[in-house]
Formats: structure tokens, sequence, C-alpha cells
């Protein structure tokens, strides 16, 4: 048996490093898909050599098409493109649901067993392109953003309290951006509840900023976006399901009467395995943290309607 086969689409920073960190896995075979030609193959070339160094003998292919990427048991989809300057939301939104579109179509058609991970953005409105399109159940449709979104907490709580970040718990739900709800009972630090060490205005800071995490390394770098933790991220819900790790992680995943959400796709607490998203973990919300991810759910959906009339024009 080879090994499983990985496919990354889009070769750009998020790509590159998600196709970088699964090859230092050692466990999978790699396609880096991108339209661009020469950028995947060249960094596909690039991972490769790193490897008698780093130690691993990961095979890694890049191309610019999708028949190298047939059998493959997750693709992370990265590509689309940023917003730019004078573009308005609903021509970005245009422009990327036609990617996605365009790339779930030759996937799926390669790998009818496939799980798709969505990291492009903006990611619940992509997911639920990607689950129109592809026809697959909504247990391997699923998006990337809790994930990161948790991670930027715990790094600030980490930082804030002079402690290590894995020994910070948390879980955030909703839509990826200001709409988030972080859930302040599941926060703990080395065990024991958030609230017994950051008083709350401090904790109200570190949530706010954690809401506004990639529009600060935006403003920063300028001319990009993040990737390192975006990729860290992606590659944290692949290592989960190809592990069958049964792990509970935040992601985008379609509703269907959880949390009193029906047909809309919003971060959740999902249960990670072999086959996806194998089941979502409801936990007691206050009635403060319902109220917050209706509305979450609510601008999510205001998005997709924005979405289909789009595909539809």
């Amino acid at each position: 048996m080879g090994r499983p086969k990985i496919t990354v689409v889009g070769a750009g920073n998020v790509g590159g490093t998600v196709a970088q960190r699964l090859a230092e896995k050692n466990a999978y075979d790699v396609v880096l898909v991108d339209i661009v030609p020469g950028i995947p193959q060249g960094k596909a070339l690039d991972i490769t050599q790193a490897g008698p160094v780093c130690g691993y003998s990961t095979r890694v292919v890049g191309t610019n098409g999708y028949d190298e990427t047939a059998g493959s048991s997750i693709a992370v989809i990265t590509s689309g493109i940023p917003r730019k300057p004078g573009m308005s939301r609903d021509e970005l939104l245009a422009t990327n649901a036609k990617i996605v579109k365009t790339v779930v179509r030759e996937l799926v058609s390669r790998s009818p067993n496939i799980i798709l991970i969505l990291v492009t953005n903006p990611l619940d409105a992509m997911v639920h392109v990607a689950r129109q399109v592809s026809g697959l159940p909504k247990s391997r449709v699923l998006g990337m953003a809790g994930v990161l979104d948790t991670a930027r907490l715990r790094s600030f709580v980490a930082e804030e309290l002079n402690v290590p970040g894995t020994e910070v718990q948390a879980m955030v739900l909703g839509g990826h951006g200001d709409t988030m709800v972080p859930l302040v009972r599941q926060t703990t630090v080395t065990g024991k509840p958030i609230t017994d060490r950051l008083a709350p205005d401090r904790l109200a800071a570190l949530i706010k900023r954690t809401q506004d995490g990639g529009a600060e390394i935006v403003g920063l770098l300028k001319t990009g976006s993040a990737f390192y933790a975006p990729s860290a991220s992606a590659v944290d819900m692949v290592e989960a399901i190809m592990n069958d790790q049964k792990r509970v992680v935040p992601c985008a995943m379609l509703c269907e009467g959880e949390y009193g959400l029906k047909d809309v796709i919003v971060g959740v607490p999902v249960t990670l395995g072999r086959s996806g998203g194998e089941s979502i973990v409801e936990y007691d919300l206050t009635a403060e943290e319902r109220t917050a991810l209706q509305a979450s759910a609510d601008a999510v959906r205001d998005l997709c309607a924005v979405v289909d009339r789009l595909l539809t024009a």
C-alpha cells in the first residue's frame, strides 16, 4: 500500500506552507496544484530538496492540472484571491465562489471519496459553495477557521499569563471574523477557568484582539495576510482526520438543528475522524452565547444568499 494522498489547491503562502508541513509529517504523498505555470512545480521541488535535511522522504508533486490528484483522501483548498483595493465585497465573493466551484468539480470527479477542507475566504460561504457543487455529505465538506481563531486566542492568553500556549484550552465558534463567539466557560489555563486568572476587561481585550487577528497581521505585513498559523491549523485538521483521532475541534460544518441552527454552515465543535466531521458536539451555551451564535449564523446566511445570487447571475 502506498501512502495516502493529500492534495493542496493553491500554491500561495498558505498552500505552499500547508504542503511543506504535510511533507514534514513523512506520512503522505502530497500534490500541490496551482494555475500559474512553474509555481507549484518549483515549490514542490524545493520542499522535496529539504527532505534529506529534515528527515522526510515525502513524494511532493507540483502540477497545473488535476489528474495527479486522483485518489486523494483529503484536499485542502486555499485557492482564491485576496481583496484588492477598490474591489467590492460582492466582487471578491463572486470571484472566489467561481474559483471554488471549478476546483471542487475537478477534485470530486477524480476522487469521489475525498474530504474537502476549505480555507478560502469568506470561509463559511465557500463551504456552502463547495457543498452545493460537490454533492458530498456534510461530513466531508468542512471549513478551517475555528482552529485558527482558537489558536489565536490561546496564544494571546498564554502571552498575557506567561504560560505555554499548549496549557491554554479554548473553543471559538461562529463565523470567521468579527462575529466569532469565544466560549469563555470552556476556556481554561492549566485546567483552571480563565475567569480565575484574568480580569473581565483584560479577557474582553484579548477576545477583541482575536476577532481582529487576521486584520492585525494584514496591517503589519501590508502586502499579504497570515499563513503560518492558518496552514498549521489546516494541517491539524488533516492529521485529526487521517489518524482517526476523534478529536473535537471547532470547524465550519452544516448545522441541521444543532444549537437551534437549521441549514446554515457555521463554526461549531466537530468530532474529526476518518470519515471527516463525524458529529457536532453540543455544549451548553449561555443565553448570551446562543444569541451571539445565532447572529453569526444570520450573517453567514446573508452572505450565502448573495453568493447564490451571484452564481446564478
